[in-house]
């Protein structure tokens, strides 16, 4: 498939060029309707973190099992975006979208309903192929949909979605699960389903590519390996060991596959799922770039958080999802504001500042953070990393949707979505390691006196030490001040990585980022894009 090359793209009945420009109300709906459809995806990749314990009890499940009842959604999802991106771009983005939902909603629905194990990862599993059908084409309508002055605005409100609708879903997910049961998490994707499902049958127009070549389907299948692959390490390197057999197996397994991606996608040139090429763009390169290194450094904060709020300050899973709230809100609204800022300072400018911002309130987190300043310590910073975050994002995916042509937006749009889970599972395994490795630095030399086995059950993390303090007897204060001033220790360590990652990501911004904006042109980039970054 080219992503080069021109293809014919077709229009059935009722799409805007048979009908000319879709007025203003129904462009709101398509909004409304591709933006539902995305917070369903979004809200059920968090949606199980808070019901971790439930799900334990119910189905007498290990803590390994009901992890992989949370990363397999992902991991499937990631996998499969590439491939049924481009799918979608040639069977048609409406029937993509309708057909995903579909497989989504009766997925979620068996597992609301799952009497095992067995049949939740199955589920699960269904889930990630429905979102993978999903989450490329919600954004590949808008770019094919809204007129060029008005699609930065809409991108800007999905963008503000994709950010923060993952801590809306939580916080409704938790709520769910404190009033009513685990079971009731998937009956929020199923409603968010329906709606999405009612609105895009009457309002979301079709576009399809008429390709000029075969579907490249050596490149789509060495891109599932590689990618499952390298999540898969992602994922489980913290769990089993970064130097574990299964671990090393799938690390060799992805560089193979990512490597013989790239290669075989170089012989196909204008025949291939996605033309690595394309990397030689500013914009593209930019985009992508800055969207790995934002949602991964958002991902580890949010390790960083939850056991903050719920280890040191005491709070439950609800009060610690809702204090995440005034985050998500700003990270919405910036997200909506960006498309004016980047159109009049331009969109490199915008990115930068956005990353400038985000690293200022990890900053802020780093230096001011305190056990007894509790949540005031780190509201500032929380603040300025959400609108900061939500500056940067919104350019970042128009950057990555303009260095592709029209009628190949869902490859467009599932590479701007693997790159944010690529950079969500990185940013959960680095920052959340060197928080591991922090707290064990610093609770070494809290813990003098305290009896061998209490400190050797301390060390191996806050929630444990808080646990084995209440078995401590006189050392039970000790033990317990010990954990939450190592955990704030550990914290700071984390976030002044975050704050490295975000000044090299600023320079490279400033030195590579892209000049302007502007859509690709219907035939694909020109020659010069590789150089000029337009």
């Amino acid at each position: 498939m080219s992503t080069n090359q021109p293809s014919r793209t077709t229009h059935d009945a009722g799409d805007a060029p048979d009908e000319g420009p879709l007025d203003a109300r129904r462009r709101r709906t398509v909004l409304i309707a591709v933006c539902v459809a995305l917070m369903a995806v979004i809200a059920s990749v968090s949606g199980l973190n808070v019901a971790q314990p439930d799900l334990a009890v119910t189905f007498g499940a290990s803590q390994s099992t009901i992890l992989w009842f949370i990363n397999v959604y992902t991991l499937t999802l990631a996998a499969l975006l590439l491939p049924l991106g481009a799918i979608g771009d040639r069977l048609g983005r409406k029937p993509t979208l309708i057909a995903g939902l579909a497989v989504f909603g009766v997925a979620s629905a068996v597992a609301g309903l799952a009497p095992s194990s067995e049949v939740m990862l199955a589920a699960r599993t269904l889930s990630g192929v429905g979102a993978a059908m999903i989450m490329p084409v919600t954004l590949a309508v808008i770019t094919s949909t809204f007129p060029a002055q008005e699609r930065g605005k809409a991108i800007g409100v999905w963008t503000g979605v994709a950010g923060g609708g993952g801590i809306l879903g939580m916080f409704l997910s938790a709520a769910l699960v404190d009033v009513a049961s685990w079971r009731w998490l998937f009956v929020l994707p199923v409603a968010l389903v329906a709606v999405a499902l009612a609105l895009t049958v009457r309002s979301v127009p079709d576009s399809r590519d008429v390709p000029r070549h075969t579907f490249d389907t050596v490149g789509a299948l060495t891109s599932v390996v590689a990618v499952v692959g390298l999540i898969f390490v992602l994922q489980e390197g913290p769990e089993r060991g970064w130097a574990a057999p299964a671990t090393l197996l799938a690390l060799v397994v992805g560089v193979v596959a990512a490597t013989a991606f790239v290669a075989w996608e170089l012989r196909r040139r204008d025949a291939a799922l996605l033309d690595v090429r394309l990397f030689g763009q500013r914009a593209l390169a930019g985009g992508s770039i800055t969207l790995l290194a934002v949602f991964g450094v958002q991902a580890g904060i949010f390790v960083v958080l939850f056991p903050f709020f719920q280890a040191v300050l005491g709070w439950s899973g609800l009060l610690s999802t809702l204090a995440l709230m005034p985050m998500a809100v700003l990270m919405m609204a910036a997200s909506g504001l960006a498309p004016r800022l980047a159109a009049r300072v331009g969109p490199r400018a915008a990115m930068a500042s956005g990353i400038l911002l985000a690293g200022a309130g990890l900053a802020l987190m780093a230096g001011v953070v305190s056990v007894e300043g509790g949540y005031l310590s780190v509201l500032p910073g929380m603040l300025a990393m959400g609108a900061g975050m939500g500056l940067a994002m919104t350019p970042s995916t128009e950057a990555i949707t303009g260095a592709l042509p029209r009628e190949h937006q869902g490859v467009a749009s599932a590479l701007n979505d693997v790159t944010r889970e690529f950079g969500t599972a990185l940013g959960v395994a680095l920052l959340g390691a060197l928080l591991s490795a922090g707290y064990r630095n610093a609770i070494d030399a809290r813990l003098e006196g305290v009896p061998g086995a209490t400190a050797d059950t301390a060390r191996e993390g806050v929630a444990n030490a808080l646990d084995a303090a209440h078995r401590a007897g006189p050392h039970t204060r000790a033990v317990a001040d010990a954990a939450r001033e190592s955990f704030v220790d550990g914290w700071q360590q984390a976030m002044w990585a975050g704050v490295a990652v975000m000044a090299v990501l600023s320079v490279y911004v400033l030195a590579r980022g892209p000049r302007h904006p502007g859509p690709a042109p219907a035939d694909g980039p020109e020659p010069a894009d590789a150089t000029t970054g337009s």
